[in-house]
């Protein structure tokens, strides 16, 4: 996954965006103002030679007031980019499970093909003696044909799986691992992190935070801030030259506009991103139920199914061609049952691939997939 992460395109954007928020909290905490240099020269009855400084003072607290906001936005970035990773994470695991899916399922299909071949092998020679009928001759052929074309379907579906693996990262992960044998573990053996730690909530509330500090952002950038003045230099009258210094005090008058509007404007996001909050809270608590839900009944079929006789698949077809071949059974009988033992296979690799994926969405809901990956869970229970 490290290598996945590394080579995604969204992670890479997403890491560029925390950067760009890191950059604005150094800028936010730089002053606000910036001095003004002014000269002044005047050739006239009176000649004047004047050097101006001026500076505006934040005494409203602006400074402060948007580093805590490019802060809060900071975190936000940061909440987006974990949660981005876990997305790319499963989304690569999800696609993983269903490629060796597609690929089992190809394999069975080979095996299909094998076995009708065989079959329409061994229909040919008992044709030839008699034991046998034309028609039946013809279905085994049928049936060979059949699995022809449904292996082609297999071999197309294992090309999709594998184009959505690639889609993610690339050509990074030159080979991708086996997809362990059997059944992920029991859903008991890692507990949901707490609600407030999951990272859809640390989003949603450095937003929430982001959005109450625009309030401060607004509320001071109505007040008015002084501009101090220092001027000296020389005026010349005449014969007689006297230097001069002054200082003067301006401050803008909030009359044409208030900043009130500003400040509506950010109270209404800040009541938004609190309504987003509690959004947040109910839609993760209601995933994580269903994500459990669905892992635990798929697990517990794909527990009965191991355990049952409807796995024994390669020896059921032995059984069949033993008792077709000796005559116990008829050619229509061997196919349909060779047919449905095929499908219930098939079935079953299905099965067992859609509990990993959902295995992967319960740990996603529980906030547990990038502990998981780190093997940080072993000794978690609930």
């Amino acid at each position: 996954m490290r290598v996945v992460w590394d080579a995604s395109p969204d992670i890479q954007a997403a890491r560029a965006d925390v950067e760009a928020a890191q950059a604005r909290v150094r800028a936010a905490s730089q002053p606000v103002y910036n001095p003004s240099l002014s000269l002044d020269a005047e050739n006239a009855d009176v000649d004047r030679r004047t050097a101006g400084l001026s500076l505006p003072l934040d005494v409203s607290g602006k400074r402060r007031a948007r580093t805590l906001q490019a802060d809060a936005e900071w975190r936000s970035r940061e909440a987006t980019y974990e949660l981005l990773r876990r997305e790319v994470a499963s989304r690569w695991l999800k696609s993983w499970s269903a490629a060796a899916l597609a690929s089992r399922q190809r394999e069975l299909g080979e095996h299909r093909v094998a076995l009708m071949r065989r079959f329409d092998a061994l229909a040919a020679e008992r044709l030839a003696v008699g034991d046998i009928s034309s028609p039946e001759r013809d279905l085994a052929a049928l049936a060979l044909g059949e699995s022809q074309i449904q292996q082609a379907s297999l071999d197309g579906s294992e090309a999709a799986a594998l184009a959505a693996l690639d889609a993610i990262a690339g050509d990074a992960v030159k080979s991708a691992p086996l997809l362990p044998a059997g059944l992920p573990p029991v859903s008991n053996g890692i507990a949901p992190l707490p609600l407030d730690e999951r990272p859809e909530l640390v989003k949603a509330r450095a937003g929430e935070a982001a959005a109450q500090a625009g309030i401060d952002v607004a509320r001071r950038a109505r007040l008015p801030d002084p501009t101090i003045s220092l001027t000296g230099g020389r005026v010349r009258t005449g014969t007689g030259s006297d230097q001069v210094i002054g200082l003067s005090v301006s401050i803008p008058l909030p009359v044409l506009n208030s900043g009130r509007a500003e400040i509506d404007a950010a109270l209404a996001e800040a009541g938004a991103a609190a309504a987003m909050v509690r959004s947040r809270q109910l839609a993760t608590q209601a995933s994580l139920r269903e994500a459990r839900s669905r892992y635990d009944a798929l697990r517990t079929a794909g527990e009965a199914f191991r355990q049952g006789r409807a796995a024994a698949f390669d020896d059921r077809a032995a059984l069949l061609e033993k008792l077709w071949r000796a005559g116990e059974i008829s050619t229509s009988d061997y196919l349909v049952q060779l047919k449905q033992s095929l499908d219930t296979a098939l079935s079953a690799l299905a099965l067992e691939s859609q509990a990993w994926q959902a295995w992967f969405d319960y740990l996603t809901a529980a906030g547990r997939l990038t502990d998981w990956l780190d093997g940080r869970t072993q000794d978690v229970s609930p």
